[in-house]
């Protein structure tokens, strides 16, 4: 009996993690390490101990306990997840200089613009000073739009023309006609688009204006999307099996007593690109969008560029209501062969028609900006586009960018941690995105559950790009349904309290939408089987 006894206690006094035999290597240097780290040394090895306990790090004489372990794995977690957040802070500064350095200049361009109304208008007298208010809510209309309002530009701007002919008709009437009343030019109104008064103007400055303020909205919207994207993924929790490889990476090189020895690069970027292969498959709707943004920026400065829209608007106004008072004798006749006569048609008012004679022809087609607003929109164009293209393999770079402060350099390639010991690491570097992790030799992966916040912005990436490129078109871009996930976004699209004709937010979505949505769907549910209990009845009795 007392053999196997002793056998047994000599089983477990072999299985217990204790000194080496034959060796009394000091801890040291990793007990000052895992002070430095914020841990207790209660129970930290004085000298090493055999690693048979460990399952994240190579067994074989360790200064690790188990607990030391799990502690320093739960460590390099939390290091790594703050690398990547601060990459992804930092991305996103790059998207908010960009859309502050856009929105400046683009408002600026707006207001110089709005500022030179009174200039270009004045020359028509009665016809601009009696009706500054129409002007201005023009622009203030276009400044919603770009900040986000649900304004329908291409009606806003027919409701212009149509207000400033119903003013124009008004102040042109014949003294005896003054008293016109509201459905009589209501009906004058209506012309607008068949008798074209103003000529080809409207037309012509609806479709430029549109695609202008269309693509700067769209741009900015782009913008902000992008940095939503950027924090939500940059927040994604790293799974079990990539803490277990970071372990091995960052610090089981310390248990064994390796502290100096860097990790191998191609070992690092094995373990990076297993731990973020979700965020890497990212990269084709990322680099989609990137390139769709800097062709929305390229546009800009196709003819008429952006500045040219933007600052010709007075004299795009100017022009159509000078061709109008040109006219304005021949479509008020043809305006009483619809809208029948008030009174006998009479010779105007002295004074307008002396306006008219003194207003020159200035068009818009001579309208020039100045080589300087040129030369600030190139600048603008070239800084937008160049910042872009550096964002463009941000995914696919992150786990080289997250090495490049971890592991040895080039030259010590043969003399680095390669998650056993000092040498050479031999697996060849796998490919990006999930789909290559299968056979990755540090990360174990399932690829066929990939992970559902990263599906959800690669989705938005998508959304984004097909409204870009619609705006490209000139189309006008809804972003009222783009999905709940990015609402809060904090876009600032609406901003002094200044939306009073506009939504809530681009991507405001009420907290009991889901509640109310349900209800309608089970009270629609009902309703449906009420629909079909006589059908059923009925099918019975035959």
């Amino acid at each position: 009996m007392r053999l196997p006894a002793l056998l047994c206690v000599s089983v477990c006094l072999c299985a217990a993690p204790g000194p080496v035999a034959g060796a009394d290597k000091s801890c040291a240097d990793l007990r000052q390490f895992y002070t430095g780290k914020g841990f207790t040394l209660a129970g930290v090895p004085l000298t090493e101990i055999s690693g048979e306990h460990l399952r994240m790090c190579p067994q074989g004489p360790t200064c690790c306990t188990s607990s030391m372990e799990e502690n320093l794995a739960g460590l390099t977690a939390q290091e790594t997840e703050g690398l990547i957040r601060e990459a992804g802070r930092s991305l996103q500064a790059a998207f908010n200089a960009l859309h502050r350095s856009f929105d400046t200049y683009f408002t600026e361009l707006h207001s110089q613009s709005e500022r030179s109304l009174q200039e270009a208008l004045s020359p028509l007298g009665p016809l601009y000073s009696q009706n500054t208010r129409l002007y201005g809510d023009l622009y203030t209309d276009l400044r919603q739009y770009y900040r986000g309002s649900a304004l329908n530009l291409d009606e806003t701007l027919s409701e212009f023309w149509s207000r400033l002919l119903e003013r124009t008709f008004k102040t042109s009437a014949p003294a005896e006609q003054v008293s016109l009343s509201e459905d009589y030019l209501e009906c004058v109104a209506k012309q607008q688009e068949t008798l074209r008064p103003f000529g080809d103007v409207p037309r012509d400055m609806k479709a430029k204006v549109i695609r202008a303020f269309v693509t700067a909205r769209s741009f900015v919207q782009g913008l902000i999307v992008s940095g939503e994207v950027v924090r939500k993924v940059s927040q994604v929790s790293l799974s079990p099996e990539c803490m277990k490889a970071l372990m091995k990476l960052i610090y089981c090189s310390h248990c064994r007593g390796m502290a100096s020895v860097k990790p191998c690069s191609n070992y690092c970027s094995n373990v990076m690109k297993g731990c973020l292969a979700n965020q890497a498959d990212l990269d084709p709707e990322w680099q989609n969008l990137i390139d769709t943004m800097i062709q929305v920026v390229s546009s800009f400065s196709t003819e008429p560029s952006l500045d040219v829209v933007l600052s010709s608007i007075p004299a795009r106004i100017y022009e159509a209501v000078h061709y109008q008072q040109q006219n304005m004798d021949t479509f008020t006749a043809k305006v009483y062969q619809t809208c029948g006569a008030p009174g006998e048609p009479g010779t105007g008012s002295p004074a307008l028609h002396e306006q008219r004679r003194k207003s020159g022809s200035l068009t818009a087609s001579e309208y020039k900006p100045s080589p300087t607003a040129g030369l600030r929109l190139e600048m603008q164009v070239s800084d937008l586009s160049s910042k872009l293209r550096e964002m463009r393999q941000y995914w696919t770079q992150l786990p080289m960018a997250l090495c490049s402060k971890l592991a040895a350099g080039g030259a010590n390639q043969d003399k680095c941690w390669n998650g056993i010991t000092r040498a050479r690491y031999l697996p060849e570097v796998m490919g990006d995105g999930l789909a290559n992790q299968i056979n990755n030799p540090e990360v174990e992966l399932d690829i066929t559950k990939p992970d559902m916040t990263i599906r959800q912005q690669i989705m938005q990436l998508k959304i984004m790009s097909s409204k870009l490129k619609n705006a490209l078109e000139g189309n006008d871009v809804d972003f009222q349904d783009a999905s709940d996930d990015i609402s809060g976004s904090g876009s600032g699209m609406c901003v002094g309290g200044q939306c009073s004709r506009s939504r809530p937010g681009l991507y405001a979505f009420s907290p009991d939408n889901n509640r109310v949505r349900g209800a309608a769907t089970s009270q629609t549910r009902l309703c449906s089987l009420l629909l079909l209990l006589p059908l059923v009845i009925l099918l019975l009795q035959r």
